[in-house]
This record gives C-alpha cells, structure tokens and sequence, in this order.
C-alpha cells in the first residue's frame, strides 16, 4: 500500500479456523465474563457419565461421574486452566432457588465438533454445564434444556 512516500507491507493475518457441526460455523472464545458475587450465566445440561453427552472424562480429574452429584463444568474463560477444579460454586436461578455444585469439568469454548467434544459445537462463554441433580435441586424443568441463572464462588 502506498501512502504519500511511505510504503507499507501488506500482512495477511492467519485464518482463524471455527469449529463445524453440520455445516454450521461455531465461534471460539478464550475469555468469559467477569466473575462477580452474581455471575450471569445459562445453565444447560450435561451427562457426565460414560457414553454422556460430555464427551470424554472429566478435565479436573480425568474421572467420568454420576449425574446424581452436584457437579458442574464451565466454559474456558471461568474454568481458567483448571484453577477452579474441586472448588464449589453457589448457582441461583431465576425461581429463587439455589444450590452449590462442585467444578469437575471444563465446558470446552475453543473447540467441539469432533469425537472428543461428543460432536457438540463449542461451548458459549457464559455456560455452567450441570448435572441432572443440578437441575433438579434449583426444581428446574430439564426438557428446557438452557436456562439464565447466576453464579459465584461458594
């Protein structure tokens, strides 16, 4: 590109490759938002059993887990590297209710879309992943299947 005398190189930037699930382009994301004393967030639901729907076992532990448990993944932003593994989370729904949940996963926000994501597009970054007793516990109706609630640390 020519500017008066100056003369400055065109760079291209290296193509960002999104993840594809039916051919259908899903975006990634690196950050999420701040986690405050009352995170939004959208719970969904997630089977962290052999054969689940979480795909492969879980990041923290390398364990897959009973859905009766409180347990939850987040997505790449919150999970931070694994630094919040093990740690308990406070979960408020719009209903009123809330419950604590044990961090056991990651809700993968880079990638999906292949065998060891189950073939699932890439988590948004504002997703708590819960178990069925999750659900059950804030009497949330599963079959919505995404629902906006609030999160912190417990």
């Amino acid at each position: 590109m020519q500017r008066g005398n100056l003369s400055v190189p065109f760079r291209q930037l290296p193509a960002i490759r999104h993840p594809v699930c039916n051919g259908q382009s899903y975006p990634k994301y690196q950050c999420s938002p701040p986690v405050t004393s009352s995170t939004p967030a959208q719970l969904t639901l997630n089977d962290f059993s052999a054969g689940g729907d979480g795909g492969g076992p879980s990041e923290c532990d390398g364990n897959y887990h009973n859905n009766t448990e409180n347990i939850v993944a987040l997505s790449t932003g919150w999970y931070s590297g694994g630094s919040r593994c093990g740690k308990n989370i406070r979960i408020t729904a719009n209903n009123g209710q809330s419950t604590t949940a044990k961090v056991v996963d990651e809700c993968d926000s880079m990638n999906g879309c292949d065998e060891e994501h189950a073939y699932q597009p890439p988590c948004k970054n504002n997703i708590v992943d819960g178990s069925d007793a999750v659900w059950k516990a804030l009497g949330l109706n599963e079959d919505l299947g995404i629902v906006d609630v609030t999160w912190s640390m417990a």
